[in-house]
């Protein structure tokens, strides 16, 4: 008997879904209640939809975990989610898929602010003078957090001159490939010594407002920060403070809190913050990635094994 997947993707990508070499049977999940599909299928295949906010407040519904054997998130992150999706069936995420594309968009936020070409272009000859462009060589990139996205961030800044330090979670030498970069044990140690300072750590209740206001006053003065990991991370009003102060010299984030923010934010229009609607993982390019990662998984699981990339109740990543 085939499998039977429920999916929130959309008909397309579930088309190639019913393509794979086992046969499942793939069936849309119910639009406003995904986790209907409980009762009929084997596979859940999610993504954060609005229709899981309101589900993040309310217990376990009746029906969870039904016949499900394995939910499979099309995003790395699983905070959008209600605490009870990890009750029962194995639990994967897309860890991976979109990181050489937030390690593009990071690298690109760091190159726009130290080279702000925009400032210095001339409107007409009396604007024509030297300005002092800054420099990436040579600069301290600090990564809180080593995972996929920090790696990536990792091999393009070692290759462009920069110097790399980092603090994780988890101990032991630097990922191979990545001998260059230097590991520190404290978030401090590398928010005092960042020229750019990258946040690629997951949304936990151990990372809410970690970069908060006693933080932010030990970082350079100028220092730029780049928010990639969840906007949860950031203490947005001390952001604010540091920003208006002038301490802080500038701010990328492709991640806030809530996601949109408000009518009227000042993080709209902040003279020092460069704002986007979390896109640096360039869904439509990246979801290739995350098909062949579904796909193989697929093949694991109908084999009897597990998926890659389960994600750790204890540690909700």
């Amino acid at each position: 008997m085939s499998l039977v997947i429920a999916s929130q993707l959309e008909p397309r990508l579930n088309a190639l879904l019913a393509e794979h070499p086992t046969r499942p049977q793939v069936i849309a999940a119910p639009e406003h209640e995904p986790w209907q599909a409980a009762a009929d299928a084997d596979v859940l295949v999610i993504r954060p939809s609005p229709a899981w906010a309101p589900a993040r407040a309310a217990p376990a519904p009746a029906i969870w975990p039904g016949r499900l054997r394995w939910v499979c998130s099309a995003s790395a992150g699983i905070d959008f989610y209600p605490g009870w999706l990890l009750d029962g069936p194995l639990v994967s995420c897309a860890r991976g898929t979109a990181s050489e594309e937030i390690a593009d968009y990071v690298v690109t936020a760091i190159y726009r602010q130290a080279k702000d070409l925009d400032s210095v272009a001339p409107k007409g000859p009396e604007d024509w003078h030297y300005t002092q462009l800054g420099q990436v060589l040579g600069s301290t990139v600090g990564l809180i957090g080593l995972g996929a996205i920090g790696q990536a961030v990792a091999r393009r800044m070692l290759a462009l001159g920069a110097r790399v330090v980092a603090v994780r979670r988890s101990e032991g030498p630097p990922p191979p490939g990545l001998e260059g970069i230097e590991l520190v044990t404290r978030v401090e140690a590398v928010a005092e010594r960042a020229d750019h300072l990258v946040l690629a750590v997951p949304a936990t209740p151990q990372t809410r407002h970690m970069i908060d206001a006693t933080l932010l006053a030990r970082m350079k003065p100028g220092a730029h920060l780049v928010n990639v990991a969840r906007g949860s991370v950031v203490d947005q009003a001390a952001l604010l403070e540091a920003l208006d102060r002038g301490h802080l010299g500038f701010a990328t984030l492709d991640v806030t809190d809530p996601e949109p923010l408000p009518a009227g934010h000042r993080l709209y229009s902040h003279p020092r913050v460069r704002l986007t609607p979390h896109l640096s993982a360039n869904y439509l390019v990246a979801r290739d990635k995350l098909m062949a990662k579904i796909f193989d998984d697929i093949t694991l699981f109908a084999g009897g094994q597990a998926p890659r990339d389960l994600v750790e109740p204890a540690r909700g990543y």
